[in-house]
Order: structure tokens, then sequence, then C-alpha cells
């Protein structure tokens, strides 16, 4: 049985977005993020990084993103959630999950997360003023060089577009109108249709 460490506005969504898709058995754990779960010894034993997703296997405990969405997909290859017999697609998903996961996710972690990188307030400030704009930047080089459409990976549906569409979901609180970006836009319109993702959300 696998077990996903979650909290509902976290990335750890892409990652119950997939076990849906995979109809893979799970069980999901509540990590509070705001009420300081992360933090508390007993998850800390399971995962020292104190974050989410974290994914509870038969063989030990898995955490990042990228690593849990392939991981997942390895799992349950008739759903085909990635190219595995393409070794450049394959490659080419994994990018597309890394920039998502090193470039617009920290982007997005410096609104609220400054204390990662800084100590000043000062600091905080200018990485806070400077999100809107590195969001934007994100979403646009996705949407002009790395979204083939109408999914990420082009007519396949993939591990790429849960992550995608958490992304894009926190676009409107870092001050980005993804309606700005007309093929995001789309795309985030027809994972919100999606039975994985409602039945994700509705959890």
């Amino acid at each position: 049985m696998l077990t996903l460490f979650h909290w509902k506005d976290a990335c750890s969504l892409a990652s119950l977005i997939t076990l849906k898709e995979a109809e893979l058995e799970h069980d999901v754990y509540v990590v509070n993020l705001p009420a300081g779960d992360q933090r508390k010894p007993e998850f800390l034993a399971l995962n020292p990084k104190g974050r989410v997703p974290a994914l509870k296997t038969d063989r030990g405990i898995l955490t990042e993103t990228p690593a849990i969405l392939i991981y997942l997909a390895q799992l349950a290859p008739d759903k085909k959630l990635a190219p595995f017999d393409d070794p450049f697609a394959l490659a080419t998903l994994q990018s597309f999950n890394a920039f998502l996961c090193s470039t617009v996710h920290v982007a997005h972690a410096h609104r609220m997360r400054g204390s990662r990188w800084a100590d000043e307030q000062s600091s905080f400030d200018d990485m806070q003023r400077r999100v809107p704009g590195n969001i934007a930047d994100g979403c646009r080089q996705i949407e002009e060089t790395m979204f083939a459409g109408p999914w990420v990976m082009g007519e396949t549906f993939s591990v790429a577009d849960p992550y995608l569409f958490v992304i894009c979901s926190w676009t409107k609180v870092d001050g980005v109108d993804i309606a700005d970006f007309p093929k995001l836009h789309d795309h985030f319109r027809r994972m919100s249709d999606r039975p994985s993702v409602q039945a994700a959300l509705a959890m």
C-alpha cells in the first residue's frame, strides 16, 4: 500500500492527482503545514526535509515531486503516463518537471518562504516584489517554448500535466493572471475537468 503525505495547497497535489490517474491503491495522510505538522518529530523521522510530498512505499520513503511522479508512472505502465519507450521524449518530460521544480516553484516560494534564503526583512520584501515578474517569466517560457499542446508532451497526457496544473493554480496568489497565457489557461481549464483532479481536490 502506498501512503502519500500531503497538504491540500502544496505541490503534493500533483502526486495525489497522479495516484488517481494511475488508479493505484493508496492512503493519504494529511500534513497540516500551517499548523507546523511538518516540523513534528514523527514527520521528520519519516522525511528529515520537513516537506511534502513524501510517499511511503514497501521499499522506503520517496520525496521530491519529479521523482514521485515518474515512480508512479512506472508502477502503472498500462496508463502510459510517461513515454518510457522513447528515451528523448522521457528526458524531455523530466526536463519539463525539473524546470517547474527548480525554477517556477522556487520563484513561487520566494513570496512566503524568504527565510530559506535570507535573514533580513528588506531581503524578504525584495524577493516578494520579484515574484509576479519571475512567475510570469516562467509561464511565458513554458507557453512559448516548452508546451507542445494540448497536453505538455503533445497529444498524450503525462505526469507533467498534474505538476503544471498545480503550479498554475498558484499564479493568482503570485500576482499573475493565467488568462494572459492562452495555452496554459486552456490546459488549466481542461485539467480542472478531469475526474482525477476533481477527486484529488475533493479530498
